[in-house]
């Protein structure tokens, strides 16, 4: 009896071995017919690759295919298995402390998966509770933070805007397309473009009494130009005191060309009554000292210079960042200029006292300051690309009074002067408005009809402007007036 078991198992070993032996030729034959099959059909294709190279791929195909089937046959047993574990779970109910230890060790899984789940539910919670939160608080901003008018008519992007302080008040844009612009702010017509420049214009600033503007440009040159305008009699024009209904979002395609020629209307100025040469690089800023007599430029050669005005003299080089300049601005009522840099710090500069000139570097960024500018008190706020602005105190500045940190870099900042509101135009298309202790009030509306639909280069206030009392212009080729309700925002904080 014993031998006659013995060779029953090694009868039934044999048999298995050899149906295996046979499903194993099969796969292999039905593959083998797959890939001739699929080779063949190649053969039939146009391809530029080579017959052995494209063979080559459709095997490492086949055998990817195999993996993913066995994957995908274990995944099925896998689940038949739980499944079956699970109704045994439910059926022994009182009797699973005795057990053996896999259903022990099941258990435990069970009960981690629903501990899991009610986690994910309360995650899940949440997320829906802070969006309906966050839709609220978006109707709130979207009711005092209202779009007035686009102001089109660049053919690049745009890097700089201001608003004139003399009558009558304009809004004035610097481009990429080698021009500046004058607009007028309640139709947003064309008054006046400004062709004078051989390069990218990368700044625009005016005259604190007279209708004189200055402009530095990426041909290493900045300009001092008269203008004369006259404002068109304002229209009740719903298409122009309204952003168009159908508006496409341009955000990443380029067909936006064809509307944005620019008026043919508008009058072009090709000369400027002074010219200012000291630099060796792209002049990416300049700025009017108070009483309108120097201007000061900063370049990408590192330095910052001051100039005066009537003889177009250099008057002093500031030197001392260790890489280029990115803005400069001057205090509204005193001798003092800031200097930004890609060295991470900013510089104050000290013009007060004839005899001397002094200068403070503060190291409160971690990366490239692109803004500082002045209040009307005795603050600076800087902006940098490490996604943090900073408020610091002229009379302490060792350490910032406050820090507002951001989800994107930031470009040149603005401070109104009334309610001393920071707007903050950011890389990822986005205006945010903060006040001096850092709290939040409001985000500007932004969707594929309105708003930025790039990056957002540059924010300018005019608080004296009853439509418009805050400007915003990027490199979607536009500048765009808004209609900001501050002291509703700051009663709702």
């Amino acid at each position: 009896m014993p031998v006659e078991s013995s060779s029953v198992t090694a009868r039934q070993a044999k048999q298995k071995r050899k149906s295996h032996s046979l499903s194993i030729r099969r796969t292999n034959s039905t593959e083998q017919e797959r890939s001739g099959l699929q080779r063949d059909m190649l053969e039939g294709q146009d391809s530029k690759l080579p017959l052995p190279l494209r063979s080559n791929l459709l095997d490492l195909f086949s055998q990817i295919e195999r993996e993913f089937e066995n994957l995908y046959i274990e995944n099925l047993e896998l689940r038949r298995e739980i499944e079956t574990l699970n109704d045994r779970l439910t059926g022994d109910g009182q009797t699973l402390e005795g057990a053996d230890l896999a259903k022990g060790a099941l258990k435990t899984k069970a009960s981690h998966s629903t501990s899991q789940l009610s986690q994910k539910l309360k995650t899940t919670y949440k997320a829906s509770t802070s969006k309906i939160v966050s839709s609220f608080k978006a109707t709130t901003s979207r009711a005092v933070c209202q779009l007035v008018r686009e102001y089109v008519g660049h053919r690049d992007g745009i890097w700089d805007l201001s608003v004139t302080k003399t009558q009558p008040v304009v809004l004035g844009t610097a481009s990429a397309d080698h021009s500046a612009m004058l607009w007028s702010i309640e139709t947003g017509k064309c008054l006046l473009r400004y062709l004078g420049h051989q390069g990218s214009v990368n700044s625009i600033k005016f005259h604190p009494t007279e209708q004189i503007a200055l402009t530095a440009s990426g041909d290493q040159t900045a300009h001092i130009w008269r203008y004369m305008v006259q404002l068109p009699t304002p229209t009740t024009d719903i298409s122009q005191t309204q952003p168009p209904e159908e508006d496409p979002d341009f955000s990443d395609k380029d067909e936006a060309d064809g509307e944005a020629e620019g008026p043919n209307d508008c009058p072009t100025l090709r000369v400027a009554s002074t010219t200012l040469r000291s630099h060796q690089g792209v002049v990416i800023a300049a700025d009017w000292l108070v009483g309108g007599k120097q201007v000061v430029t900063a370049s990408w050669d590192r330095a910052a210079n001051l100039y005066d005005v009537e003889t177009s003299e250099l008057v002093h080089s500031l030197t001392g960042h260790d890489q280029e300049l990115t803005h400069c601005c001057t205090h509204p009522n005193q001798r003092l200029v800031v200097t930004s840099s890609r060295d991470t710090t900013f510089r104050l500069w000290d013009f007060r006292d004839p005899s001397i000139h002094s200068v403070n570097v503060f190291q409160g960024h971690t990366d490239t300051v692109t803004s500082a500018v002045f209040t009307v008190g005795d603050n600076v706020v800087s902006g940098s690309d490490d996604r943090t602005v900073k408020v610091w105190d002229l009379k302490n500045m060792r350490s910032p009074i406050a820090t507002i940190r951001t989800d994107s870099s930031v470009n040149r900042i603005s401070v109104s002067v009334t309610h001393k509101v920071i707007a903050l135009p950011h890389d990822n298309r986005q205006v945010r408005l903060f006040d001096m202790s850092g709290v939040r009030l409001a985000r500007l509306p932004r969707s594929n009809r309105q708003g930025h639909r790039r990056m957002v280069c540059c924010s300018a206030w005019c608080e004296d402007n009853n439509s418009c009392n805050l400007f915003t212009c990027g490199f979607d080729r536009q500048a765009i007036g808004w209609n900001i309700n501050v002291p509703a925002l700051l009663q709702d904080k």
